[in-house]
């Protein structure tokens, strides 16, 4: 079966948008949507030294992801602002990167892959990363999900029942680390933060509990990885950008929706 390319992207994709979804509720719940952005953005740099260090794409990615989130944890609140911060480390390192890629001149890199995916190409050997990455973080997720939640709500409130609210938060960002490093294959580096953060906005308006609205995210993502692949198959469009394109109109629609349902139950 994992030798028709179409059902390793399938799995691919639902890999990533499963670990993904919980984790862009709280990307969405403490407004960190520019910090999946920074760190998407410095992959590119983690591309780079990977493949000039003839090591594996995704070590680079996942150790400069890692630093990129650890860097911004420690040093946001010691007289920087977060947006400031991101602003400077995620433009910095995407422009580092890219001159880094332009001075491997005697290796072909297909930038386009790694700047917007390329889940058709996936592997069984990629297979295996993005699920063993994916799991990781909802295994994470799962267990620290009390703390990460009261950490979110109330840094006081945290304190109050036995968190400690800075570790949740790095918790958080190396989790998020994790799955940019295993999305980059499925929707590259610029799409990675869409992937996170409409998801979760889509299933904010019908959701009445966090846990509801994680699964309504996972939800989202799956029938986007879904749809996208049949709308890149049918249109003969870019797989990564289709994928991010029907979670857009996902979004559009339910929340139209959700706006017109409770008009229509009041002039009823």
């Amino acid at each position: 079966m994992l030798d028709d390319f179409m059902v390793r992207a399938l799995l691919a994709g639902l890999g990533v948008v499963l670990a993904a979804a919980p984790l862009g509720c709280f990307v969405v719940w403490r407004r960190m949507a520019f910090f999946g952005a920074a760190t998407a953005h410095a992959a590119v740099l983690g591309v780079a030294l990977a493949i000039a260090l003839s090591i594996s794409v995704f070590a680079g990615v996942l150790v400069i992801s890692l630093l990129m989130a650890v860097l911004v944890t420690l040093l946001t609140g010691r007289g920087y602002a977060m947006d400031t911060l991101l602003g400077v480390m995620a433009h910095a390192a995407l422009a580092f990167g890219l001159v880094a890629v332009s001075f491997l001149s005697d290796v072909r890199i297909d930038l386009m892959a790694y700047l917007f995916g390329d889940i058709l190409a996936v592997g069984q050997a990629d297979l295996a990363v993005i699920w063993g990455g994916s799991l990781l973080v909802i295994g994470l997720v799962i267990f620290r999900w009390q703390a990460l939640l009261t950490a979110t709500v109330s840094d006081d409130l945290a304190y109050a029942e036995g968190y400690h609210p800075r570790r949740e938060e790095l918790i958080l960002t190396i989790s998020l680390a994790i799955v940019v490093a295993v999305a980059i294959k499925v929707v590259g580096v610029l799409l990675i933060a869409a992937l996170l953060i409409i998801p979760a906005a889509t299933a904010r308006p019908f959701s009445s509990t966090p846990e509801r609205m994680a699964i309504g995210a996972a939800g989202v993502g799956v029938a986007s990885v879904a749809g996208g692949l049949w709308g890149s198959w049918n249109l003969d469009t870019p797989t990564g950008p289709t994928i991010v394109c029907i979670a857009a109109l996902l979004f559009a629609g339910l929340n139209i929706l959700a706006r017109l349902i409770p008009r229509a139950r009041s002039s009823g």
